[in-house]
């Protein structure tokens, strides 16, 4: 599985770079099927559409769902090059993801493990079962790269 991770992360900094590319926080997300197929792929679109939701899981999700006709999307993995913010957990799990894999840790806005777990939180009718730090390094310096400048 951990090959399997690294490829899909690979396909998510491929998103992040393309939203650096238009002068966004390079943030990518991608969403794979039950069988690893790749069914949405996203990155951060807040500065060209002016949406403060258009974070770079929201836009995966929305996509997996049209995909798919249900917003349902049990069976599914988010990979995601930043761990996500409290909106984007709270996207999860209502979206019923299974698995989120996620790059860098975030200290300053992570709701998955630095801040907050929401995703996993018992009171929520849905827990999302979480792999965390995957090419994190990677994930790292890109972000850091694109705050540098």
């Amino acid at each position: 599985m951990g090959n399997r991770w690294a490829e899909a992360m690979r396909l998510a900094l491929d998103e992040a770079r393309a939203a650096a590319a238009r002068d966004e926080v390079p943030v990518g997300a991608v969403v794979l099927n039950r069988g690893g197929q790749l069914v949405a792929a996203a990155g951060n679109e807040r500065e060209r559409t002016g949406d403060p939701t258009a974070h770079a899981e929201v836009l995966a999700l929305r996509r997996a769902a049209e995909g798919r006709g249900e917003w349902r999307l049990q069976g599914h993995t988010l990979v995601v090059t930043l761990e996500p913010c409290t909106m984007c957990a709270g996207a999860l799990v209502l979206a019923r993801i299974e698995r989120l894999v996620f790059g860098a840790y975030d200290p300053k806005a992570g709701a998955v493990a630095s801040l907050f777990d929401v995703v996993r939180d018992p009171r929520l009718s849905h827990r999302v079962d979480v792999r965390g730090g995957i090419m994190s390094a990677e994930c790292g310096v890109l972000l850091r790269g694109f705050f540098g400048r």
